[in-house]
């Protein structure tokens, strides 16, 4: 294919990556992968040669200087590489060069890459190779004396390569994650193009990003992405993997699990809305996710319930207190729980095994319980990348979703949480809840700040929960403060306190007639 530039370009077919690339790798060019121990090299080259023979046919040639070619076999089985049927088949070849290196004497005198250049070319012409890997040069540069010969010899075999017109991926190892990009300093210079793979410990846990540096003569999109790594998925880049246009928006409607809630939003969600609802400890989220499961399950249709703040059991607990039976739900095979604390996994692991789930269980609704959870191991731009990759996996299949979130304080003023700030533009409806004091006693007030295409109830609305769920009653007329602070809809409202130091002027508690305007 050609890139926007009119350049030529391969696809690798890594998750993600071709979407940075604009299309792939230059076609004919030499490219370098650097990264530190752990980051992910090996694999960058291992699936550019194996995508490139199931995707498009592309036959390819691995030379490895570390990793003996038996390891590496074994290594991808879990990605479903059939590396020996290719062989087989004559669409992959390895060129061994790791058993030499280990038996090499130390370098007394001069030392070139003639002979292993003219393997490397028998090989490619034998099986008609468009695709080439070599993992990892530095373990064969450091059997030269001088910079100036390690830069000759690197020349050399590339500019070999070149000339039978393949695509190669060449990997070298890093010391640091930043500063430097390759050990000798010369790599980046000799090959066309420079991609760095990065595994930062931040905050006692390990981030993995990927940057293109150099795509000579060509472009590309700029920065770090955050990438993960599957054991079935191989190198995932987030959430560009998984963004794509949807070609139609449901107008279909499915219930909430409450009528109240369902006529507060104009009638229930629309197919494949993505729902926000955030509010303190205690206010419903957990409920709201049940009763709208057990919807699902009425309705005959499959739903996701994954929780990342209680236990199973303490779910089956809390929803049997509210007369709804988790275990039969399970048991009809229309409900699949998942419950898992933050901390056993990153969030883009979650994220795959979320992934994972839907695949394999087609669900029609995800209720996510709770989002903010996640704040305890990530910082609010990975988050948000979990978000976005989630909610194109979900729109595209049109799922319908609800997500909860959860400010630090429960009845003292506090924050909004940081991911519903960060969320709330990327939702298609926003519900609040919060402690509200009226008439001298703490009550429960429920408001829709929007539903986009949809018209809804404006109002805040008194709630109450018992042993049956949750009942919206009235509108509030008598608020006389508001006991958490206020989350603003998307564009925001002005938060400052009023004279009186009570509630938040211009705020969702402020009056507002039931028949305002239609959200877009």
């Amino acid at each position: 294919m050609t890139g926007i530039d009119g350049i030529p370009r391969i696809p690798t077919g890594i998750n993600g990556f071709d979407q940075i690339a604009l299309g792939g790798l230059p076609e004919g060019r030499s490219t370098l992968v650097a990264g530190t121990t752990g980051s992910g090299k090996t694999l960058f080259a291992i699936e550019f040669l194996a995508r490139g023979v199931q995707n498009h046919g592309d036959p390819g040639v691995f030379v490895t200087f570390e990793e003996e070619p038996d390891d590496i076999r074994t290594n991808v089985t879990s990605l479903g590489f059939p590396i020996t049927d290719w062989e087989a088949a004559g669409k992959w070849a390895f060129v061994d060069a790791s058993a030499r290196i280990t038996q090499e004497a130390p370098t007394i005198g001069s030392y070139d890459l003639g002979a292993l250049t003219a393997r490397i070319e028998h090989a490619v012409r034998r099986i008609g190779a468009r695709r080439v890997t070599l993992d990892s040069i530095g373990a064969v540069l450091t059997n030269f004396t001088g910079i100036g010969v390690v830069r000759h010899e690197l020349l050399r075999i590339v500019s070999a390569l070149n000339a039978l017109g393949v695509t190669t991926v060449v990997t070298a190892e890093r010391s640091v994650e930043y500063n430097s990009v390759s050990r000798f300093g010369v790599e980046e210079f000799v090959l066309d193009n420079v991609i760095i793979l990065r595994n930062v410990l931040r905050q006692e846990r390990r981030r993995r990003t990927i940057e293109i540096v150099k795509f000579r003569g060509t472009s590309h999109r700029t920065g770090e992405w955050l990438f993960t790594i599957g054991p079935q998925e191989g190198i995932v880049i987030m959430p560009l993997a998984f963004l794509q246009s949807r070609e139609r928006a449901s107008t279909e409607r499915v219930s909430s699990g409450n009528p109240d809630l369902d006529a507060m939003c104009g009638g229930g969600f629309f197919r494949d809305s993505i729902v926000l609802l955030t509010g303190p400890t205690g206010t419903g989220k957990t409920l709201t996710s049940l009763f709208f499961a057990a919807s699902a399950v009425e309705a005959g249709e499959r739903c996701l319930l994954q929780t990342f703040d209680e236990t199973h059991e303490q779910l089956s607990r809390n929803a049997a207190s509210w007369g709804l039976d988790l275990d039969a739900m399970e048991a009809s095979g229309l409900l699949r729980v998942v419950s898992e604390y933050p901390e056993v996994a990153s969030p883009e692991e979650h994220f795959l095994r979320v992934r994972r789930v839907i695949e394999e269980f087609r669900p029609s609704r995800v209720a996510i319980d709770t989002l903010s959870a996640l704040e305890r191991i990530v910082s609010s731009r990975a988050l948000l990348d979990f978000v976005i990759a989630l909610g194109a996996v979900l729109r595209s299949r049109e799922i319908t979703t609800l997500l909860t979130s959860a400010p630090t304080g429960r009845v003292t003023p506090t924050v909004t949480p940081a991911i519903a700030m960060e969320v709330a533009s990327l939702t298609d409806v926003t519900i609040l809840m919060r402690y509200v004091e009226a008439r001298g006693q703490i009550q429960r007030g429920i408001a829709v700040l929007q539903t986009r295409g949809s018209v809804h109830d404006h109002s805040i609305r008194r709630f109450e929960i018992d042993d049956t769920g949750m009942h919206i009653g009235e509108p509030m007329t008598d608020l006389s403060s508001v006991l958490s602070t206020a989350y603003p809809p998307p564009g925001g409202l002005d938060q400052s306190a009023s004279p009186s130091g009570g509630e938040p002027q211009g705020g969702p508690w402020s009056a507002r007639r039931p028949d305002a305007d239609r959200d877009g």
